[in-house]
């Protein structure tokens, strides 16, 4: 019987060498997050496999074409545009002085608070073919035909490149900025002393160190314009996401558009498999013994004028000119008369539905992180990885892998209510705010995990291991220690999230209850029913909400190199 009883443990004994001392509970929340994401991806490769040969045989042979053709072009052309614009201007901003150069420094970012949806609206309406800028061409140079024109029209294939490229070069721009920033000035000097000009700089020098960093900018704006339905649907271009949407809804064809999905699934894992390589095995750090940046060389005359029509273009189409003709709207229509109590019902609907997404993905946020954090495991990091690829996931994609589990959710908590009550219920996340939620939690958790990851990076190991000399539990350390280390990244986290949740508009449209309005579909419904002045003020609303995360973006990315300068031998 001893025998037997001293054998009863082991299983467990096993179990905790084999987590190296981690707690299990730590193990099992990351785990079951990591599996909470795979869920909609695994449900949509179900979907799709549902689906008959035929069906996938018109799809591919009647949607795919086009789709694909029209997705890689908008891709190849926003990667030249947007990559073009956010390298050359980080580059002169840093690495050059002229007229205006601080001012432009700090508003060549501010497009990332435009949604790239409400740019394509606008540009509509001023660039169409009854917009002030063709009215005014046709009378001032005598056109009286489409064939008088030189440029192409701003809804097609090129006006959705612009558009979209004019809202996403910051991407590149705050990545190659914040390298441009920290590049030592030691190896520009040599560059110098051997001749080479600052052209050749830029390119073999500058370029070369930075590309990392370009690689990440790059695949952040192309996930964005993948993900896009908003504006490619209004400039008419047919992307693969506008083919999901058209093949699920006007269609009625669920296992045709998963079909697509998957298709646009592969893009995405692509782009991420590219960002990869194109900074694999690349790692830059500051001498410690000098760290001195590069100081910024003068432009004088007609140069640093070309520089400051360069850098001023950008912040021109994609900030002041959204911006300015939505504040005229809202001037010209009266701001009294649009806030009336419809508007306000779909303004605390969308921080309701915000809210409780922030909420949410804040304490699954602040659970993987501390728990990967307890738990040190190679498991923990695979599943920590996993965690984080809800933010590539398209949101058409999201919303269309979401439908199966949240109705097998819904299914068995109307089975669990009628065997304790005798009563039925309807559906409770499906067709629910609780839908939308649950999307956003997924979409946006890599937000919150990689704010507070860094947050807690920032944190001594030590400290933690003076408190388990002392006695604590994992979960004293987690409430005592983690947690208040982590107030600030939580609040920036917060208000990342926050206004993500506001701007987004694919998985909100696809799963949204009947008769439920946010600020984006608002603007939607208006721009769709060719009245986009009349959902001006709540496009208003979104691009100012969406100003603060960027401004902040803008400190905390010039905060460390100008702290770094600072401590330099030379600047001391």
């Amino acid at each position: 019987m001893s025998t037997i009883a001293s054998a009863q443990p082991l299983p467990l004994t096993t179990l905790r060498r084999a987590l190296n001392g981690a707690p299990l509970w730590s193990v099992a929340v990351v785990v079951s997050i990591a599996v909470l994401v795979l869920a909609p991806l695994v449900s949509l490769l179900r979907i799709a496999a549902q689906g008959e040969a035929t069906l996938w045989a018109q799809v591919t042979a009647d949607v795919l074409p086009a789709a694909l053709l029209d997705t890689g072009m908008l891709l190849a052309g926003v990667a030249i545009l947007a990559g073009t614009v956010g390298i050359g201007t980080a580059w002169l901003v840093t690495a050059h002085r002229f007229p205006g150069r601080r001012v432009l420094a700090a508003m060549l970012p501010l497009p990332l608070a435009v949604p790239t949806y409400i740019t394509a609206y606008i540009y509509v309406e001023i660039f169409d073919a009854a917009g002030p800028v063709q009215m005014g061409l046709r009378s001032l140079m005598g056109w009286t035909s489409r064939g008088d024109y030189w440029f192409p029209e701003i809804r097609s294939v090129y006006g959705c490149i612009f558009v979209m490229s004019a809202v996403l070069y910051p991407y590149v721009y705050l990545a190659a900025r914040v390298m441009f920033l920290t590049q030592s000035a030691s190896m520009i000097e040599v560059a110098r002393t051997l001749g080479a000009s600052r052209l050749r700089l830029f390119r073999v020098i500058a370029i070369p160190l930075a590309r990392p960093a370009l690689a990440v900018g790059l695949s952040l704006a192309l996930l964005e314009a993948l993900n896009d339905i908003g504006a490619s649907e209004y400039l008419g271009v047919r992307t693969l996401t506008v083919s999901i949407f058209t093949t699920w809804l006007n269609r009625g064809s669920l296992a045709g558009a998963a079909q697509i999905a998957c298709v646009m699934l592969a893009i995405v894992i692509g782009l991420i498999a590219i960002e990869r390589y194109g900074r694999r095995e690349r790692r830059y750090a500051l001498s410690t013994r000098r760290p001195r940046v590069t100081q910024p060389v003068r432009l004088s005359g007609g140069a640093g004028w070309l520089a400051t029509l360069f850098c001023a273009l950008p912040v021109l189409m994609g900030f002041l000119l959204p911006i300015s003709f939505l504040a005229r709207e809202v001037l010209r229509r009266g701001f009294a008369e649009q806030v009336d109590d419809a508007f306000l019902n779909h303004l605390l609907t969308t921080i309701g539905l915000s809210g409780a997404a922030t909420v949410a993905t804040l304490a699954f946020g602040i659970v993987l992180v501390t728990a990967s954090r307890l738990a040190r495991l190679h498991l923990t990091k695979i599943a920590l990885a996993i965690a984080g690829i809800g933010y590539a996931v398209p949101g058409t994609v999201l919303a269309l892998g979401l439908l199966t589990p949240l109705v097998a959710i819904d299914t068995s908590l109307g089975t669990l209510w009628q065997m304790l009550t005798g009563e039925r219920v309807g559906l409770i996340l499906m067709g629910s705010a609780g839908g939308i939620v649950i999307a956003y939690l997924v979409r946006f958790l890599p937000i919150a995990t990689g704010s507070l990851s860094a947050g807690l990076a920032r944190v001594s190991p030590g400290i933690e291991d003076a408190g388990r000399i002392l006695g604590a539990k994992p979960r004293e350390l987690v409430l005592r220690i983690q947690i208040p280390l982590l107030r600030p990244a939580l609040a920036s986290a917060a208000l990342l999230v926050f206004v993500d949740c506001i701007k987004e508009l694919s998985a909100t449209l696809l799963l949204r209850p009947l008769n439920t309005e946010t600020l984006a579909t608002l603007v939607y419904g208006h721009a769709s029913r060719g009245a986009f002045e009349d959902g001006s003020l709540a496009a208003l609303v979104i691009v100012l909400v969406g100003l603060l995360p960027v401004i902040q973006l803008v400190r905390s990315a010039e905060a460390g190199p100008k702290k770094a300068a600072s401590t330099s031998p030379s600047g001391s």
